[in-house]
Parts: C-alpha cells; sequence; structure tokens
C-alpha cells in the first residue's frame, strides 16, 4: 500500500489504517468484552469519586486488583489532577509523553489534544553531558515550552521523570503530571520526587509507589483522563465530583 502522497502527507489508506489499529472498542463483540471486564473491575475497585476511576483503570491496565491501592494523587483532594486533566483534554491541550510506546497507547478518539513524544529531541545534549537521551529530550522541549499546560505523561523512564521535576521546580508549569515510569533503578524515587515537587508548587500529579508501572500503564490513566472529560463534554458528569 502506499504510506505517503509525494507532498510527504498521510495517504488515506495509511490513515484508514491507522484508525483501525487505533485502541479501544468498536465492534459489538470488542464492546461486550470490553464492558465485561470495567464490570470486573468495578466489583473490585468502587467508583465513588473521579480518582476511583483512575484507580480502576490503573487494575484494568495491570490486571492486577491490588495495584489500586499503589496510585497517588498530588492536589487539595485525590480527584483534582483528574478534574484538571480533564479539563485539559477538553482545552485541547497538548499530550506530551516520554517515548514512543506512550505515545502509542494514547488513543485518537474523545480528544483533539496534541499528541507528541519527547524522545528523539535533545540528542546533541545526551552527547555534550552524557545524560540519558530521554532526560535530555525532556530538557529540550521544555527549553521551547512544551510542557506549560500540558498533560506531561512518563512511563518509562526514570530520568525523564527527575528532569521533568528538576524544570517544574525552575518554572515550568504543566496543567497535570502522570508518572509511571517503571524499574528497580531510581523509578520510585523518581516518582517520590515529581509528588514532593508538583505538591510543592501545587500542580496536580497522578503516579504510583514502588517498582512497578510502565508505559501501558501511564497510557491507560491518560487515556481515562480524555474518557472522564468524554463524559464531561456529554453531560453525563460534572467536573466537581
Amino acid at each position: 500500500m502506499t504510506d505517503a502522497t509525494d507532498d510527504g502527507s498521510e495517504s488515506g489508506t495509511e490513515r484508514e489504517f491507522e484508525a483501525y489499529a487505533d485502541l479501544g472498542a468498536t465492534t459489538a463483540k470488542a464492546m461486550e468484552i470490553a464492558e465485561t471486564s470495567m464490570d470486573r473491575v468495578h466489583e473490585l475497585v468502587p467508583q465513588e469519586t473521579l480518582a476511583d476511576r483512575v484507580r480502576a483503570k490503573s487494575v484494568h491496565a495491570t490486571g492486577d486488583s491490588e495495584f489500586q491501592y499503589l496510585m497517588r494523587f498530588t492536589g487539595t483532594d485525590d480527584s483534582e489532577p483528574v478534574r484538571t486533566g480533564a479539563r485539559a483534554v477538553l482545552d485541547e491541550r497538548p499530550i506530551v509523553t516520554d517515548i514512543t510506546m506512550v505515545k502509542a497507547g494514547i488513543t485518537g478518539r474523545g480528544h483533539d489534544c496534541p499528541v507528541r513524544k519527547a524522545i528523539g529531541n535533545g540528542a546533541e545534549l545526551a552527547a555534550e553531558t552524557g545524560m540519558t537521551r530521554t532526560a535530555a529530550s525532556v530538557l529540550e522541549l521544555d527549553r521551547d515550552g512544551a510542557y506549560d499546560g500540558a498533560i506531561a505523561t512518563i512511563g518509562n523512564a526514570p530520568t525523564a521523570a527527575l528532569a521533568l521535576a528538576d524544570c517544574i521546580e525552575q518554572g515550568t508549569r504543566p496543567a497535570v503530571v502522570v508518572a509511571t515510569p517503571v524499574g528497580f533503578v531510581k523509578a520510585a524515587e523518581s516518582r517520590e520526587r515529581v509528588r514532593e515537587v508538583c505538591a510543592a508548587h501545587a500542580i496536580p500529579a497522578i503516579t504510583n509507589v514502588g517498582r512497578r508501572g510502565g508505559s501501558g500503564l501511564a497510557a491507560g490513566l491518560t487515556n481515562e483522563l480524555i474518557h472522564v472529560a468524554s463524559d464531561a463534554r456529554n453531560g453525563e458528569l460534572k467536573l466537581d465530583q
């Protein structure tokens, strides 16, 4: 098939494929599976607040009912990051991920937010300083103001989360931060630092404790912000729960 036109733009076939490959159920059978799955999750996680929706999504994304107890919310109350994130979606603010895998997991439906990844930027800075590519990419994007007012989503790289925390200390102001980097080295510490810095500067954040996390979880939690925004847009809820 032809992937692009002569001027470099996407072909109709490529756009159709991307729509087909986008995450989320669309057929009757897929909808039945998705609804049954969430029904089972809701038997395990109460659905009293907007924060509970994110807790449920964490269980759904990990397949682990205990993960709901690992989620942490920075704000005036646990639901503030969800409210703020949903409002950012409604305002069509950018979603900035750390790596390609997280970007690929962000649904293309229910929002008009531009979605971009940090990785791929900052190559010269990484070469000059020896810092990781993901940390350098965050710093490079921050120089261009990419994170101000954005939904900042980090699912893979602890050094990206640490770099973002440094940027926030120096004045960067994302609308909301979703940070679930995974691993045995610096992952838990990076999320703790994100929580501390976001709390100090009144930036809502969604994180978790422990070594676990990852790209799929970060994308899933960000998608839940999109789903909350869609429900608010459709009048199914008010962003004050």
